[in-house]
């Protein structure tokens, strides 16, 4: 646990996500290093209920898609090792939150990666910019998960050509598996960070203006 992490849990209750300790892809697409940390409140910061309901909420809304993505990565593998055939997929799909009338492979992964883009731009368009307004010692954190927000579209982007690329070639599932395992090193390296760096904040000033 960083000293961010044990300062948050000390002060909040509550426990951001650690970041991985595996990658499945060699593929980086940002440097984890030239991360920012914003500064840590003085002992004279108070915590709301609502507020710490909002951080509290960011975890959970993070813990939904590591399970939809770990589903769909056991799928895949079940696919790719004929361990599971299309019925049984689709089957398995069915049983998930996020549905659709017609299961596939494609299908799942495309609505995921349409979840992934709606929230990434609910946070980029309302909740970032009003904890910026709220605590101007964000911003350098705040912008750099704007940055990575883009990535994530731009890897989001290779995982729907990874999908075209399968329907022209059903057997190959390797540009699928590539592009599913790059999304997951960036997806949850991207969601630790944000917990690091956002829980404190959102309990502190909520999601939107006049919350807390």
């Amino acid at each position: 646990m960083t000293d961010t992490q044990h300062w948050l849990t000390a002060r909040t209750g509550l426990v951001p996500t650690p970041p991985p300790q595996t990658r499945h892809s060699a593929t980086e697409v940002w440097d984890e290093s030239t991360r920012p940390t914003a500064p840590e409140p003085d002992g004279e910061t108070r915590f709301t209920g609502r507020g710490l309901s909002a951080g509290k909420h960011l975890i959970e809304v993070h813990n939904h898609y590591r399970a939809e993505l770990t589903r769909v990565r056991d799928i895949l593998e079940q696919v790719r090792a004929n361990a599971m055939d299309v019925g049984v997929a689709r089957g398995e799909l069915n049983a998930m939150t996020l549905r659709s009338n017609n299961w596939t492979l494609g299908s799942i992964c495309q609505s995921y990666c349409l979840s992934l883009t709606q929230h990434h731009t609910m946070e980029s368009g309302a909740i970032f910019p009003h904890l910026r307004a709220s605590d101007q010692g964000l911003a350098a954190v705040i912008e750099r998960l704007d940055q990575e927000h883009q990535v994530i579209h731009d890897v989001l982007e290779a995982v729907d050509q990874a999908l075209v690329d399968l329907v022209r070639h059903p057997e190959d599932l390797s540009g699928v598996q590539e592009a599913v395992d790059v999304l997951t090193d960036a997806l949850l390296s991207h969601l630790a960070y944000e917990e690091r760096e956002l829980v404190g904040p959102l309990s502190r000033f909520g999601f939107f203006g006049g919350q807390v």
